[in-house]
C-alpha cells in the first residue's frame, strides 16, 4: 500500500502520511489474508496488521452487547415469563447496532491483562412488554424519571487462545450479564466466517428481581463479505437460541440471507415455545410441535422485528401453565422493536488520568494519537514494540514455570462459559456504580 507523505514543517516534525481510502485498505488486507487460506482459524493465530489498516478503538471497548442498554435494564419489567422473554428478544435485537448502522472494522489486538471499563446513564424508557396487553408493546406501568447506571467491566483473562470476559451490572435494576468473548475466524477466498469459539458459549443474563431467572443467549455464525469489491458488509445465516430454565420458555431465532437471486433478505424468523429443560433437543424452528408455541417473531434485523402471539396454541399452554395470562392476543402482529431511528449510546469512560497503564484507552494512546494524526509508520513502531514486550512476558512466565492469572476474573475460562468476578472485579463495579475511578494499579501486567 502507498503510504506517500506530505512536507513536514521541519526535521522534527512528525511525518503526516496520507490515509489510505477504504478500497485500497481492503485490497491490503485481502493480500495479506490470502496467505491465510487453508488455516482453520485465523483468530488463534493472532496476525499483527499495519497501523493504517486498524480502527483506532481497543477491541475490548469495540466488542460490547450494549449499544442500546435501555432495552437491557427493562428485560425484567414485564410480570409474565412470555413479555420478559420478548424483552431479552428486544435487547438481543439492538444489541450490535454498530454493525447495522456502521461499517465493520478492526480494532486492535487486546494485550493479556489488559481491561476496559464504563458506565452508561440511560433513562429507563423501553415500556415492559406485557402479553396481557392486546395488540400493543407498551404497558401503562410507570417508570422514574431518574437516569439508570449500568457498568461494564472486560479484561483480556487469555492470549492463546484469545478470550476476554466481561461482567455488566444494574444493581437498581437488579439484573447482571456476564460471558466469555471468543471468536474463530476462517478465510473462504472471498469472505470471512466469523463464530463463536469454543468457550463462547453465549451471553448469561441474570434478573435477580425475577427470582434469578437465567436466560443464555447463543451467537450465531457471520460473514464478513465484501472484501473483493471494496466495500466491507456483515451476513447473517445462521440458527441462535434463547433458553430460560425457570420459565421453561425456549426461543429459536433463524436468520436467512440472500434469496434465491442472491438478493441480500437481512431476515429473520423465530418461536418461542414451551420445553423440557432435561429432554429438550430441538435446534429447528420446523421441529418445535405446534401446541408447545407461544409466540412468532418475523423481520429484518437492521430495520423492524414484530411477533404474533399464538391463538389457540396459547390456550392449550395456559392449561398447563398458570402463569400465562387469560386475556393473551391472537394473530395479531405487534411491533417489537424499530431500529432504523435507534443508534449506539455513548459510554462514560474514566479520564485517562484516573486510568490505570494496562487499561485499553491509555495503554493504546501512543498508537491511536499516531493513526489518528495519520503517522501511520510511527503508529505501527509502537503497536509492534507493545506486541513484542507482551512476547517478552509471555517468554519469561514461561521459563520461571508461572502460570498467568487475571486480576478482575476468577480464571482465564470456565467450562459453562460464565466467568466469575474476584473481590478485585467486584469492587471495581462497586466503584463504577459509585462513579469513582480510583483504583490501584495491577502488581502484575501481561505487557
Amino acid at each position: 500500500m502507498s503510504t506517500e507523505t506530505s512536507t513536514s514543517a521541519g526535521p522534527n516534525a512528525p511525518t503526516v502520511e496520507r490515509a489510505p481510502d477504504d478500497s485500497s485498505k481492503l485490497k491490503t488486507f485481502l493480500g495479506i489474508l490470502r496467505k491465510f487460506i487453508g488455516v482453520s482459524d485465523i483468530a488463534s493465530v493472532r496476525f499483527s496488521l499495519p497501523a493504517q489498516l486498524l480502527e483506532p478503538t481497543p477491541n475490548l471497548e469495540y466488542w460490547n452487547y450494549l449499544d442500546r442498554p435501555e432495552t437491557f435494564i427493562s428485560i425484567g419489567d414485564a410480570d409474565d415469563g412470555l413479555g420478559r422473554m420478548l424483552a431479552v428478544l428486544r435487547f438481543w435485537f439492538t444489541k450490535d447496532l454498530k454493525y447495522v448502522k456502521g461499517k465493520p472494522c478492526k480494532p486492535y489486538n487486546s494485550t493479556l491483562g489488559e481491561f476496559f471499563r464504563c458506565n452508561w446513564e440511560i433513562e429507563d424508557t423501553s415500556p415492559p412488554i406485557s402479553a396481557s396487553v392486546k395488540n400493543s408493546s407498551v404497558s401503562t406501568k410507570s417508570k422514574s424519571d431518574k437516569p439508570v447506571r449500568v457498568s461494564y467491566l472486560t479484561e483480556q483473562t487469555s492470549h492463546h487462545p484469545p478470550v476476554s470476559a466481561f461482567f455488566v451490572d444494574c444493581p437498581e435494576k437488579g439484573i447482571t450479564a456476564r460471558g466469555f468473548d471468543q471468536l474463530s475466524a476462517k478465510f473462504t477466498g472471498t469472505s470471512i466466517r466469523v463464530t463463536p469459539g469454543a468457550h463462547n458459549l453465549g451471553i448469561f443474563i441474570n434478573v435477580k428481581s425475577r427470582d434469578n431467572e437465567e436466560y443464555q443467549l447463543t451467537h450465531p455464525a457471520a460473514h464478513l463479505g465484501g472484501l473483493i469489491r471494496g466495500s466491507l458488509s456483515v451476513s447473517v445465516a445462521d440458527t441462535c437460541y434463547v433458553t430460560c430454565p425457570k420459565t421453561r420458555m425456549k426461543t429459536i431465532v433463524q436468520y436467512l440471507d440472500e434469496g434465491w437471486l442472491g438478493k441480500t433478505q437481512n431476515r429473520v424468523v423465530g418461536v418461542i415455545y414451551r420445553y423440557d429443560p432435561e429432554k429438550d433437543k430441538i435446534t429447528k424452528i420446523k421441529d418445535v410441535p405446534e401446541k408447545d408455541i407461544l409466540c412468532r417473531v418475523e423481520g429484518c434485523w437492521q430495520d423492524e422485528i414484530f411477533y404474533t402471539l399464538a391463538g389457540s396454541n396459547v390456550r392449550d399452554a395456559r392449561e398447563s401453565r398458570e402463569d400465562l395470562p387469560n386475556d393473551l392476543p391472537s394473530q395479531e402482529p405487534t411491533k417489537l422493536v424499530d431500529l432504523k431511528p435507534l443508534f449506539p449510546v455513548q459510554k462514560i469512560v474514566p479520564p485517562e488520568s484516573e486510568q490505570l497503564p494496562n487499561e485499553s484507552r491509555r495503554f493504546w494512546s501512543g498508537v491511536t494519537q499516531a493513526i489518528l494524526g495519520k503517522q501511520y509508520t510511527q503508529a505501527t513502531k509502537l503497536k509492534t514494540e507493545l506486541e513484542e514486550r507482551q512476547r517478552e512476558k509471555a517468554a519469561a512466565r514461561k521459563a520461571s514455570n508461572e502460570e498467568w492469572r487475571p486480576r478482575f476474573f476468577t480464571g482465564a475460562v470456565t467450562p459453562v462459559g460464565k466467568p466469575d468476578l474476584t473481590s478485585d472485579g467486584i469492587l471495581a463495579l462497586k466503584k463504577l456504580q459509585e462513579g469513582d475511578y480510583r483504583l490501584e494499579e495491577s502488581a502484575v501486567t501481561g505487557a
